[in-house]
């Protein structure tokens, strides 16, 4: 995978663009947030996800999907559990991940970050292949924007305490912090 700097689109990966994004304001990216999800709820490999982010998600496939079809949300990236990488929004442009958010004191993460969704759950551990393509993901991003330095990777729940609970604890941040370390070394 390589990210284009100049569009913000990586090759070497799957892309499914999603009409929910927008233009960022002027300024920097400076953040990378670590989310989860899955559709249904720890179901994985269902492709829901996709239609969910492309506002195509058919509610009466399960009950889940009818508290969930009034929102347009996107992210930049989803990372399924066997590695598979999926990019929705260029990164030089806004998707709609974080909601109501607040970094080091700065509010709505959105304008100045990039979103990564895991396939998972809070509580069921992460594949291998998730934390490696993960991993060259991160390099990738923090390759082309210098202000996203390992102090600025963070989870949901770190920008949308008390509202959001993702990645969560089943995500090893020793492990992810440990292979992007090793990588830079």
């Amino acid at each position: 995978m390589q990210l284009d700097p100049a569009s913000g689109w990586c090759k070497g990966v799957h892309l499914c663009p999603s009409p929910n994004f927008n233009a960022r304001p002027e300024g920097e990216i400076s953040l990378l947030v670590i989310h989860n999800i899955s559709l249904p709820p720890a179901q994985f490999k269902t492709g829901k996800v996709q239609e969910f982010f492309q506002n195509r998600l058919d509610v009466t496939e399960h009950p889940y999907f009818e508290g969930i079809a009034h929102l347009r949300v996107s992210a930049h990236f989803l990372i399924e559990r066997d590695g598979t990488v999926t990019q929705f929004v260029s990164c030089l442009e806004r998707a709609w991940h974080a909601g109501v958010s607040s970094f080091e004191g700065r509010e709505t993460c959105n304008d100045f970050s990039i979103g990564i969704e895991l396939e998972g759950t809070d509580d069921l551990p992460f594949d291998d292949a998730q934390y490696r393509a993960l991993t060259t993901l991160t390099r990738q991003l923090q390759s082309a924007f210098a202000a996203i330095t390992t102090q600025r990777i963070c989870g949901h729940s770190d920008i949308a305490p008390g509202r959001k609970t993702d990645p969560g604890p089943a995500f090893d941040w020793a492990r992810y912090r440990a292979a992007l370390a090793q990588e830079e070394g």
